[in-house]
């Protein structure tokens, strides 16, 4: 750990403060925090599981070996916690043989988080925003652009970050992933009406027929069993892509060494819901959630593709959707992606805001205009070309970044 100098954080509006910043390098470092942290979560409404310090945690031993943390902590006059920035360094390769420090999120960069966030105590938003960037102009040597990916869109921090970058000057470019949220009522007919005629009529005709033709089981994993759960779990999620010529998400040991830290420590403090579909006493389908105050995430799943024709998948998202309404749940979020499937199930659409910035006249501030202004002329070139010219062009350029990432 280290305490860097007091920083002072002028804001318009706001009398002069001073927050202590003090840098992180370590878990074990980390530790004299944990409650802090914790009791912080608790008084921020918009923080999720995602920022917790057992996500973060497994998520760092799984997938961090490598990398250096930069955990910046932002404390008051009484030496309070008032928020902080979870992030790590990562090399960034802009082209063979060329590469950038670029400062993350900790759980970006493998695709198993949403949600991720800077967290602020309520009403020291713009305070902690303000000294994030200080402290990051203060060491401004030891990176070259910040990526900051998956915030909610309604991030307190992320919303007030955007005008200092502005006072300051920055260059900064911002982009949105669309996500889906299922508001759940207080009881299973008026979710039910809540669906279209025919998606009504599906989900009530396949959870009847399963209970017909077979002895149906459905259950949430214990203490007791939940190796046996995940190994079921990973299983059947594996099966599925693979039918379809996909690796899988756990064809990775390390991915399934996160999920293995993750749900003891989430079984733990009551969040884990890892669900549970046994037809005549065989796991056919598994669905990974998590709860934190009144939602349920839905992060993974997998049921078996041999019975796909019983519609294994929907039924047992079924039964997972009216065990929350049974149980008060009010929401139901099904993290980023705004695929078809999500809608018909009564979601409505959310939002996740990217935010890429970098000191002015800098090689980062260089990269995210070149990047941004590639980026906007591929826009045009796809609103413009014909359709035909489009797919060509677009096929050539593939082929020859594949070519670019075979070479030594």
């Amino acid at each position: 750990m280290t305490d860097s100098t007091t920083l002072s954080a002028t804001l318009p509006g706001m009398e002069k403060k001073t927050p202590r910043v003090r840098v992180y390098d370590s878990f074990s470092s980390l530790e004299p925090l944990l409650a802090a942290w914790n009791k912080l979560l608790q008084e921020v409404p918009t923080a999720s599981t995602f920022s917790t310090w057992e996500w973060l945690l497994s998520w760092w031993r799984a997938f961090a070996a490598d990398r250096k943390m930069h955990f910046v902590a932002f404390f008051d006059a009484r030496q309070e916690l008032t928020g902080f920035a979870a992030l790590y360094f990562a090399d960034y390769r802009v082209f063979s043989g060329y590469r950038l420090r670029q400062l993350r999120l900790m759980g970006d960069g493998t695709q198993d988080s949403d949600n991720l966030d800077i967290i602020a105590r309520p009403g020291c938003e713009h305070l902690v925003a303000a000294a994030l960037l200080e402290h990051l102009e203060s060491s401004r040597k030891s990176w070259d652009f910040c990526a900051l990916n998956t915030l909610p869109s309604y991030s307190p921090v992320g919303q007030v970050l955007l005008p200092q970058l502005q006072l300051r000057k920055w260059p900064y470019f911002t982009s949105e992933r669309l996500g889906c949220v299922i508001d759940l009522p207080k009881d299973w007919e008026s979710y039910r009406k809540q669906l279209s005629y025919n998606e009504r009529g599906q989900l009530g005709k396949y959870m009847r027929r399963l209970e017909r033709e077979y002895k149906v089981r459905f259950y949430a994993a214990s203490a007791s069993d939940l190796d046996s759960c995940l190994e079921s779990f990973f299983d059947l999620h594996q099966k599925r892509w693979i039918t379809q010529g996909e690796p899988g998400s756990f064809a990775s040991p390390a991915r399934r060494q996160f999920y293995r830290d993750l749900s003891r420590l989430f079984l733990e403090r009551g969040w884990l819901q890892l669900w549970m579909l046994e037809l005549n006493g065989v796991n056919v389908g598994a669905e990974y959630d998590f709860l934190w105050n009144d939602t349920v995430y839905c992060l993974q799943g997998g049921f078996d593709t041999a019975m796909a024709s019983g519609h294994i998948g929907y039924a047992l998202r079924g039964y997972v959707l009216k065990q929350l309404v049974e149980s008060g749940i009010p929401h139901y979020d099904f993290l980023a992606g705004m695929q078809s499937y999500k809608g018909r199930w009564g979601g409505r659409e959310t939002r996740y805001l990217n935010i890429q910035f970098a000191p002015p006249r800098t090689q980062g501030s260089l990269y995210l205009r070149v990047k941004n202004d590639s980026r906007n002329a591929k826009e045009w070139l796809r609103r413009t070309l014909p359709a035909g010219a489009w797919k060509v062009l677009h096929t050539v350029n593939t082929f020859g970044r594949n070519r670019e990432k075979k070479k030594p």
